[in-house]
């Protein structure tokens, strides 16, 4: 699933173009031309990123940055100024500026930004990863991974529920220093539900056609993936 950039941008001109190039980038978009029509569409959903124009009519980018610094639903909400980093933003790019430079900097940011999972195990419907022991045990059987697989289950495992493209998951998993195939990623899945099927567990791993992969936490493959447990 892609990640959701809102831009709060009063030039129409400048709004367009930053919105169809975070587009073209494969990111979605919201769009909002004052602080106060960015707080009311904060109010319904919650993006991953927020491109904040410092001069706006009314109530100036300045201030409502400090208003989502002030509340806890959008304390750690990423922000990214035009202008610079007052108010807390995250980063900042001077205008007038590329729209590659300007996808490269959303991309770090949001990579920084990144909740950590550290060596916390996650668990699902009998699933169980520990990073720090680096062991997979399904309905308490212990599964066996390289590398690889045990990283992308791990990645998968704490962002279900999610499809990612395999040239996500390549940016994500591996990195976006490695140049590696795309199809590569179908060849680690395929390693992955073979070290999940002695205990059933590959059938949470799903093809979506046309876009890529998915761990499901919640479906019916789930409860049939259990009672073979």
């Amino acid at each position: 699933m892609p990640a959701t950039v809102l831009i709060v941008e009063d030039e129409p001109a400048i709004l367009e173009l930053v919105a169809v190039n975070l587009e073209h980038a494969g990111y979605e978009t919201l769009r909002a031309a004052s602080a106060e029509e960015a707080g009311r569409l904060l109010a319904d959903v919650l993006p991953d990123l927020v491109l904040l124009d410092w001069m706006l009519p009314g109530q100036s980018g300045a201030a409502l940055a400090r208003r989502l610094r002030g509340d806890a639903r959008t304390r750690e909400l990423p922000l990214i100024f035009p202008t610079g980093l007052e108010a807390g933003a995250d980063d900042y790019i001077t205008k007038p500026f590329s729209t590659k430079e300007l996808v490269a900097r959303i991309r770090a940011v949001l990579r920084r930004r990144k909740p950590q999972h550290g060596d916390a195990p996650v668990e699902i419907g009998g699933l169980r990863l520990d990073p720090a022991a680096h062991r997979v045990t399904g309905n308490g059987e212990v599964l066996s991974f390289g590398p690889t697989e045990f990283r992308l289950l791990h990645y998968l495992m704490t962002h279900p529920n999610r499809v990612y493209s395999r040239t996500q998951l390549l940016d994500e998993v591996w990195g976006d220093h490695v140049f590696i195939e795309e199809r590569t990623v179908d060849v680690h899945i395929r390693r992955l539900r073979q070290g999940l099927s002695p205990s059933g567990h590959d059938a949470l791993i799903e093809t979506v056609r046309g876009s890529g992969y998915a761990l499901r936490a919640e479906s019916s493959h789930t409860t049939a993936a259990m009672s073979r447990g």
